[in-house]
This record gives structure tokens, C-alpha cells and sequence, in this order.
């Protein structure tokens, strides 16, 4: 999908650039809404914002608005139509995959305003995931108090697979996700970040409870690893974290993430190298997990988040995920999980984040669209 319809085309949004400058770039918000049919009857599909050049990652702040990432190193804040870049946003590797990337708003945003990204960081002449932190302004346009509290090693110089995806757990730790960076083999390898799970406190310190604290050679904020490239991560309401993570050729999987746990990649898995040669030993090894589900032809997931049921009980503790490839929704469910719905419309294109808001309604950005949306009833 190339072209959206021309009444979206007509429509127009501001971009304010620091407190008062504000541009017009052609597109704007909607106040009215059309509606997906779905197994729960029609959702209400609402353009929150639109104008965005290759969105990324999508935060909802507490009390209305939301934090809006662009791939080229822009954060911006979206709120009643208007978007205002925030300044302060440390200088990005935006190279391929690469850029700003995820945007986390943590559960106690309200009492000290402190966000967190994760954005591709160069070093040397490569460039790697890094997590930083900083304070959002009470007008929400500037980042004070600016730091890094992750920088993954080592560094390369391919612009694949950063990964990239945040989740704050239950335990107020931060988890991240990292991709192999191109580098198969180093996924199995502890001493390298490359294709794992890591966790770390808020200050970014080391939880002195991570599986390899203590490990000669091993990286102490790996919590799994043997992962390709995941680019979704999210809790339930077990406390339980699950990750979407990118195959090569088939083979994309949704899995539950354990301390600890090797996740097999590129020794097994589903699907086949782009040349079609076939991948490691196969599709198990002992001592490797299986995927809770697994997508072939591929997809392409991005976020993923289990549902809560405020709005549309009958889909409580079921996993929704986007899609990058095919331009919808995938909702999951049941035992074995299996995706048993596609939520699909003209706005549906390459969804890169989906959130969950206060109220149960469901946001998303479309990198087609340029936009953010609202599913609500």
C-alpha cells in the first residue's frame, strides 16, 4: 500500500519546533473516526496524528499525549493534533536499522518526569544499542540531566539488527532488547550483548540477581540469549515477559523470556536462511527453548503487548502484535498460542509500535501512514 486515500491526504498537522515555532507539514488529525470489523464487532479506528517520517516508538504519557519517536533522531510530542519536538535528544547513529528507536514512559513518570529511549549509538567507526535516560520538561519540550545508562558491546559496523525494544518489568528493572548485529554465532556467546535479552536497573547498574553476575567472561547484564532480532517485548499481568523477535526466511516467533534461558538461534530454528540453505541443526536442541508460537512465511513482528481486557474483555491475556510485512494486527490466543484473528484496514500499513493506553483502548503507528491511531469501541 503506496498511497493512502486522498481524505487523508487533505488532511493538515502542526509541527512546533522548540516552544513557538510551528510548521505545517500537510497532514493533520481527525476528530473523525471509521471503524475495522473485528471478532468483538467494529472498533473505532481514530487518526490521532499524522506527518511522521518513519515513527518508531510510541509512549503514552499519564493524563493525555504521547512521546513519538522518528528513526532520523527526532522525539516528539503529540497532544489535541499538535506536534512539538523535544529537544535534548543526544545525536543518533541513523544508519539502516539504526536511529532513535524506542521511547519508555516508566510507571512513576508522574513523581520525577524521567524518561527512557534507546537509539543507536557510534562508536569508534561502528555503532551499537544504547539506552539512555533524561527529564522531560514540565512543557514537555526539552530533556534535561541527559545520560546513558547502556551502551551494548561491541560496537559494529553493519547497520543491522539493533533490536532495540524496552519493557519495565514488575521489579522497576529496565529490560532491553538486542539483536545479533549481523554476527550470527555471537548470539551464543556471553561475553558479546549480540542477540540477547539484558536487564539492568534504572541508574543502569547491574541487579545483583542477573543470571551471569559473577561469570567470568560473560556480559552481567544478559538475562537471555540465542535471540536473532527482537523488536517486541512486553509483561503480562503474570508478570511474565514475552518477546516477537524477527527470523531469517520464516521462522519469526513470539517467546516467553526466562532468566537466564538460551533461546537457540542460530544453532536452531524455524525457517531458512535468505538463500534457502537450511539454518544450524534444526528446529530443537536440548537445553535450547522452543517458541511459544512461530510464524512461516514471516510476518515481520514488531511490538507486541498482552491485552488487558478493559475495553474488549473477551480478548484479556491475548497477544497482539504488528506486522511489518503483511500490514495488520496479529491477535494470539489460547494453548498452544495461535493467532486466531487479523485486524487489518487501509491504516494497518507496517505497524511499528502498539500500546496499550489507561483505558483499555489500543494505539499504533503505521510507518506507511506516517501516523498514529486509536482502536477504541
Amino acid at each position: 500500500m503506496l498511497f493512502a486515500p486522498l481524505v487523508r491526504m487533505l488532511r493538515t498537522v502542526s509541527l512546533c519546533r522548540g516552544m513557538a515555532v510551528c510548521v505545517t507539514l500537510g497532514f493533520a488529525a481527525s476528530a473523525q473516526a471509521e471503524d475495522i470489523q473485528t471478532s468483538e464487532g467494529p472498533l473505532q479506528l481514530t487518526q490521532v496524528a499524522q506527518g511522521f517520517d518513519v515513527p518508531w516508538g510510541l509512549g503514552l504519557l499519564p493524563g493525555g499525549g504521547s512521546l513519538v519517536t522518528e528513526r532520523d533522531g527526532r522525539l516528539l510530542f503529540v497532544e489535541n493534533g499538535t506536534v512539538t519536538e523535544v529537544k535534548g535528544v543526544p545525536r543518533v547513529a541513523a544508519q539502516g536499522q539504526g536511529g532513535l528507536l524506542d521511547v519508555l514512559v516508566p510507571h512513576d513518570f508522574s513523581s520525577h518526569r524521567v524518561i527512557f529511549w534507546s537509539y543507536s549509538k557510534r562508536v569508534g567507526h561502528g555503532a551499537t544499542t544504547a539506552v539512555a535516560r533524561g527529564k522531560l520538561s514540565r512543557r514537555n519540550t526539552a530533556l534535561t540531566d541527559v545520560r546513558d545508562i547502556f551502551v551494548a558491546s561491541p560496537a559494529s559496523t553493519t547497520g543491522r539488527h539493533f533490536g532495540s525494544r524496552l519493557a519495565e518489568g514488575p521489579d522497576g528493572a529496565i529490560y532491553v532488547t538486542i539483536g545479533d548485529r549481523g554476527d550470527r554465532p555471537s548470539a551464543q556467546e556471553v561475553g558479546s550483548h549480540n542477540g540477547s535479552v539484558v536487564r539492568i536497573n534504572p541508574d543502569g547498574s547491574v541487579p545483583r540477581d542477573n543470571p551471569l553476575v559473577g561469570r567470568t567472561g560473560a556480559q552481567p547484564e544478559i538475562w537471555s540469549y540465542g535471540h536473532r532480532n527482537p523488536q517486541g517485548l512486553a509483561f503480562d499481568t503474570q508478570g511474565r515477559l514475552w518477546s516477537a523477535e524477527h527470523g531469517a526466511r520464516g521462522g519469526d516467533e513470539i517467546n516467553l523470556i526466562g532468566r537466564g534461558l538460551n533461546y537457540g538461534w542460530p544453532v536452531i530454528a524455524y525457517g531458512r536462511h535468505y538463500s534457502g540453505l537450511k539454518i544450524g541443526e534444526g528446529t530443537s536442541r536440548a537445553g535450547m527453548e522452543q517458541p511459544m508460537h512461530y510464524w512461516d512465511p514471516s510476518i515481520a513482528p514488531s511490538n507486541l503487548l498482552i491485552y488487558s481486557g478493559k475495553m474488549w474483555p473477551d480478548w484479556r491475556g491475548d497477544i497482539l502484535v504488528g506486522s511489518l510485512k503483511f500490514d495488520y494486527i496479529a491477535r494470539l490466543s489460547g494453548t498452544p498460542l495461535t493467532e486466531v484473528e487479523q485486524i487489518k484496514s487501509d491504516e494497518t500499513g507496517r505497524i511499528r509500535d502498539i500500546e496499550e493506553a489507561a483505558d483499555g483502548s489500543i494505539w499504533f503507528l503505521s510507518e506507511t501512514e506516517g501516523a498514529l491511531y486509536r482502536l477504541s469501541r
